[in-house]
């Protein structure tokens, strides 16, 4: 993986200095932004391969700049959330941070989420185990890393489109939580993790519904979750 320019917004000067640190070591180019108004305008200007991102920001809050920031750009998003909180972890999610770390975090931790995020957002190692998908009104090109509904654009964040993609692979088959987990996360599932639930939701929403009226994506109780193919009508 070529050197990866990050964006770490976060008001504790103390920990960016730490961070800034550990990642320059780790071959990451780092920029830090200790404001959220500014934090988000370094990172809609561009040039940035991910965003490292607290949640809680003097001037805007992270939320609020992720929420900002997803109306007009994809850039991959690792949010910094306190302990314990995890409405702020699932809003996170909700509004498309691409995975989360609590705090005190590991700077190890960062790395090693920050790689994984960069690989599946860039397709690194795809090319030759994605091929191009499709299932009823939904097709996945590999290449372009792009999705079509019902023939027009579908905007997806690199972990949704990774979602999708392993769904669509199975189409038919139930594809258990752990396994996207460990196949798009990176990681184990942990006991009380809904983070592949709440990217689930928002894939749903975005989808819409299949020619019978229910859900593309379908729940298997204890299973997981499928791809469901129904003939058009």
């Amino acid at each position: 993986m070529s050197e990866a320019k990050i964006l770490l917004a976060d008001d504790d000067e103390e920990l960016c200095q730490l961070l800034r640190d550990f990642l320059t070591r780790d071959g990451f180019a780092v920029d830090v932004s200790h404001d959220g108004d500014a934090a988000l305008a370094r990172a809609r200007a561009g040039g940035y391969d991910a965003l490292v991102l607290d949640v809680m920001l003097p001037g805007r809050s992270g939320l609020d700049l992720l929420r900002e920031l997803r109306r007009d750009h994809a850039l991959p998003v690792l949010m910094l959330t306190a302990l314990g909180e995890d409405l702020d972890r699932i809003l996170g999610l909700e509004l498309g941070a691409d995975d989360y770390v609590p705090k005190p975090c590991n700077p190890r931790e960062i790395a090693a989420r920050l790689r994984a995020i960069l690989r599946r957002t860039r397709g690194d190692g795809d090319s030759a185990r994605l091929t191009d998908l499709s299932a009823g009104p939904v097709s996945l090109r590999a290449a372009s890393r792009s999705v079509t509904l019902h023939g027009e654009a579908l905007p997806l964040t690199g972990t949704e489109f990774n979602i999708l993609a392993v769904l669509l692979r199975e189409a038919g088959r139930v594809v258990s939580k752990e396994t996207l987990s460990q196949d798009v996360l990176g990681r184990p599932l942990g006991p009380f993790d809904r983070s592949i639930d709440v990217h689930i939701s928002k894939l749903r929403r975005k989808l819409g519904h299949a020619a019978d009226g229910e859900s593309l994506i379908g729940t298997v109780h204890r299973g997981g979750y499928v791809f469901r193919v129904v003939e058009e009508r």
